[in-house]
């Protein structure tokens, strides 16, 4: 089946979050802290899928931000909250992201970031990341008013690029992302990031593995 478009996910997908550790760590005093975040954002993010509470990412990432705050007993000033969330914008690129979407591209894919961020701040970590000519667009769930992985979200994705949803491919390293993905209709490949064990409830892709361009060479062999 022909592929020709391939999104992939930005946070610690495309991004790497490790300088984001010393920051939350400074914050809130545990090296727990920037996980305990993320669980969080999601935990919140699904419940208003589910329930249909229109929102935001800089808003739900704001409250989270409390809500751990709460969970060390502290209370973090208006400073740290901006710090925290300005972090965002200052991401560096994974060293195999560069050639992965310069391989595909070369391979006549069209490569598009799609991320539960505002439009604003894709935009402000593409360019900081040195990634805005590695793209060839960019895709905000925030016009839909959810979040991934809302079904919405990737039928949007689908019509936004006026492609049939099963042409379009995933690439992420959540495995909640590639299952929501999975069940909406799209293709998926998975990049293991970190070493945690996928869930075995969820759809697994047939494309997975802990190396990019491994995977990459995956995606290209599969559009044959």
């Amino acid at each position: 089946m022909n592929k020709k478009v391939i999104l992939f996910d930005i946070n610690e997908t495309v991004l790497n979050l490790g300088a984001l550790k010393p920051i939350f760590k400074a914050a809130f005093g545990s090296e727990d802290a920037l996980s305990l975040w993320f669980s969080k954002l999601l935990h919140l993010s699904t419940v208003c899928i589910t329930t249909t509470v229109k929102s935001n990412f800089a808003e739900l990432a704001r409250i989270t931000l409390d809500a751990v705050a709460a969970n060390y007993k502290i209370q973090l000033t208006e400073g740290q909250r901006t710090e925290l969330l300005g972090a965002f914008s200052n991401l560096s690129a994974y060293s195999d992201i560069k050639p992965a979407l310069s391989r595909l591209r070369q391979h006549g894919f069209k490569v598009v970031a799609l991320s539960n961020s505002s439009l604003t701040l894709i935009a402000t970590q593409m360019k900081y990341a040195q990634l805005t000519d590695y793209f060839d667009d960019i895709l905000s769930v925030e016009e839909t008013g959810s979040f991934k992985p809302d079904p919405r979200v990737y039928v949007f994705a689908a019509q936004k690029l006026q492609q049939p949803i099963d042409q379009l491919c995933l690439v992420a390293t959540h495995d909640w992302d590639t299952h929501g993905a999975l069940s909406a209709g799209l293709n998926a490949a998975y990049i293991d990031r970190t070493g945690i064990p996928y869930n075995p409830l969820y759809l697994k892709p047939k494309m997975y593995s802990n190396s990019m361009m491994d995977l990459i060479d995956m995606i290209i062999a599969d559009k044959q």
